[in-house]
């Protein structure tokens, strides 16, 4: 069944590597499961770093997050990637810039449909989806190697 998708996409800053709008919506739709109204927004360090400590608490930028409205009907939310994490993640990681990005995308949707990661028989449940889902899409299992 094809879900319906209705994409926004925010390029909040302009940077090497950053996903197309045709490239999310290719991995949203793998990850999604129902009918839904998405923007991503793609932020700068200090944009996530704001957002993370207003909304989590935390003092740091972070690769992706996630804000689900659950009282609105399809499935509506805002996914909010920072570029400069996401592209510091992947050296790191030895992934390519773009794999990391499919992946966090669907890490993001995953969370939009309230699937978490708060412990372990949760997180082992989610990374078997999004790893099947990611190489899917054509990408290495973004968990082959959790020794980064």
């Amino acid at each position: 069944m094809d879900r319906k998708l209705k994409l926004s996409v925010q390029y909040a800053i302009d940077a090497e590597g950053i996903p197309t709008s045709a490239q999310f919506k290719k991995w949203i739709k793998a990850a999604l499961t129902q009918n839904a109204e998405i923007t991503i927004r793609i932020v700068d360090e200090p944009e996530g770093q704001d957002l993370n400590e207003k909304f989590r608490g935390k003092k740091a930028a972070t690769n992706v997050l996630t804000f689900f409205y659950d009282d609105i009907l399809p499935l509506t939310g805002d996914i909010v990637l920072c570029a400069a994490v996401i592209e510091k993640e992947a050296q790191q990681q030895h992934k390519t810039l773009i794999a990391h990005y499919a992946h966090l995308t669907v890490h993001g949707i995953l969370h939009l449909q309230g699937f978490d990661h708060e412990n372990d028989k949760d997180a082992s449940r989610m990374e078997k989806i999004e790893t099947n889902i990611v190489t899917s899409l054509g990408y290495n299992d973004p968990y082959q190697d959790k020794n980064y």
